[in-house]
């Protein structure tokens, strides 16, 4: 089977006010070759009070997305319910065991990383990255939000735009959310 790589998300969170997510557009099939250079891998839903972003499988992030927006509304918008509700179903639903996707997903109070194993990760600080070059993402993304002033969406950008310089499976076609 072809493995495809892609993506590289990075959230950040300076207050209520101030909430990004970004990713880049490529998608690599195998180990040499660029299927995509400008793929979407954030959006806003739930009445746009909700960012997500997604490193994985394309069409499992999308059908997840989609399940996590029908939780939003079960739970009146409580990201962390949500979140969980999401994160028990994927675990144990035996069609979505097998999606192949992480998630990170944002409000104006909350940062979360959700996976398939069942996890719901809040992370020690207002920033998160996952994907290829997730590392690379979150090691600029800690750096600039603890040692300048910058913005959420300056941030993401710069970290991203750091990420692309080092990681093969990442690229600067960068596409970014804010709340």
């Amino acid at each position: 089977m072809t493995q495809f790589h892609a993506t590289t998300i990075c959230a950040v969170r300076r207050g209520p006010d101030d909430v990004a997510i970004g990713g880049d557009g490529q998608v690599t099939m195998g180990e040499t070759a660029i299927m995509k250079n400008g793929a979407k891998k954030v959006k806003k839903i739930f009445k746009n009070t909700v960012l997500t972003g997604f490193a994985g499988s394309v069409a499992d992030a999308f059908a997840l997305t989609e399940k996590f927006e029908k939780k939003l509304e079960e739970h009146g918008g409580n990201l962390k319910r949500a979140a969980v509700d999401l994160a028990q179903m994927w675990r144990s639903d035996k069609g979505m065991r097998s999606l192949e996707a992480l998630m990170i997903v944002a409000d104006r109070e909350d940062l979360l990383v959700v996976s398939g194993n069942g996890e719901v990760i809040v992370p020690d600080q207002d920033f998160i990255a996952i994907g290829s070059g997730g590392n690379f993402a979150y090691s600029a993304a800690n750096a600039l939000f603890n040692h300048t002033d910058m913005g959420a969406e300056e941030i993401v950008r710069e970290s991203l735009k750091i990420a692309s310089s080092i990681c093969v499976y990442t690229n600067d076609n960068i596409t970014i959310e804010k709340l």
